[in-house]
């Protein structure tokens, strides 16, 4: 006889729970614009913080809080470039010495350059 009590009742969706002799905690209404007009309102806890931007409800454009204080303005980090990360690791002493040290094996002639297989096979077949 249970069984058939339940049955279709959609116990999974709709709750059978009443709000009669509780006590919600205290709420304030917030108001939001949009750029296209729209005026809401939002219900926020009393000790919550409240945000400066909130989605419209109608248009789905960024709100702004009525009589508040604007975003704040994120401070954005300068790009770091490949010399600034080079500058990091490395005095400019250090890289001096580096680049004599470069300048000096390309200058005597003494490098080595690796070939690779396929390039001499090529240049074979050309001459």
């Amino acid at each position: 006889m249970s069984e058939r009590a339940l049955r279709g009742t959609r116990l999974v969706v709709t709750s059978y729970e009443t709000d009669r002799g509780i006590d919600l905690a205290p709420r304030q209404a917030v108001e939001y614009a949009c750029q296209n007009g729209h005026r809401f309102e939002m219900p926020f806890s009393v000790e919550a913080e409240i945000p400066s931007e909130w989605e419209c409800k109608v248009c789905g454009a960024q709100a702004l809080l009525v009589d508040g204080d604007g975003p704040e303005e994120k401070k954005g980090k300068p790009a770091r470039t490949h010399w600034d990360m080079l500058m990091e690791r490395r005095t400019r002493e250090e890289l001096e010495e580096v680049l004599a040290e470069r300048l000096a094996v390309l200058r005597s002639g003494t490098m080595n350059i690796a070939v690779h297989p396929r390039d001499n096979n090529n240049n074979r077949k050309s001459a």
